[in-house]
This record gives structure tokens, sequence and C-alpha cells, in this order.
């Protein structure tokens, strides 16, 4: 079937994406999933991770997504998470700093006993993922 679908991503505090894709692939919380235009309507849980549509043009697109939801009807798919960044707007620096210390936090396991470990490897998992997303092909959205 031809033609593009909107893609509208969100968070608490801006809107990250607004436009047309000829398909959205999307980090679902139980696998990845892909989405055209027609696509039967749906609404599932985001991991952590990064989501990828190829905008009207061709051009492949990158978005950090950390968790959240999406709704996929047959003309627009709408993703309201957490957090979320375009590729060219992760800051590396604040991604390797978060990274550090996550690894720090993780470090300390053994040593306290009111440690939150989950706390700290979502972070990790957030910091690491930033970074992959960050590193890849520098210069694109």
């Amino acid at each position: 079937m031809a033609g593009n679908i909107m893609l509208e991503v969100v968070t608490p505090d801006k809107a990250v994406v607004s436009e047309e894709a000829q398909i959205v692939v999307a980090p679902g919380e139980y696998g990845e999933f892909g989405v055209l235009i027609g696509h039967t309507s749906f609404l599932t849980t985001l991991k952590i991770g990064m989501l990828r549509y190829k905008d009207s043009g061709g051009a492949e697109r990158i978005v950090f997504v950390n968790g959240g939801f999406a709704e996929v009807l047959p003309d627009k798919v709408t993703i309201l998470a957490e957090s979320a960044d375009r590729r060219r707007d992760i800051d590396m620096d604040r991604a390797k700093a978060a990274l550090k210390r996550a690894e720090e936090r993780l470090a300390e396991v053994s040593r306290r006993e009111d440690f939150n470990f989950r706390r700290a490897e979502i972070a990790l998992q957030r910091a690491v993922t930033r970074i992959k997303i960050g590193e890849a092909r520098r210069g694109t959205a």
C-alpha cells in the first residue's frame, strides 16, 4: 500500500517529531514492531530504545525513546514517551557522564543494603542507548 503515515513523538515537555513517514519501527516492550500506512490499530508499551523511521523523502531518522506507549492507527502513529531525543539532539558529554554515574552506582551494589539496583540498571540502559544512537552516523536526524 503506497502512502505515508503521520508520526507524532511527544513527551510531557515537548513535541519531538511531527511529520509524515514511509515506515516507523519502534522498540515495543515485547519486541520491535514496524508500521506502514493502513496498519491495524493497536496500543502497546515501549521499552528504552531506538525509534527508527524513514521520512517522506526516504531518509532514515532515529529518535531515542525512554519507554512510554505507542498508539497505532491506520493513518497515524503516536508515541507518548517519558523522554525522547532526536539523534542530532543527544548531548554526548551528558550521556557519557550519565553512563559513568550509572556504572559507579552499580559498582556499589555489594556495599549497600538499601541500593536500588533496578533504578541504576535503567539509568545505565538509557545512557548506553543514547550513546549508541549518538555515535551512529552523526550528522543525520
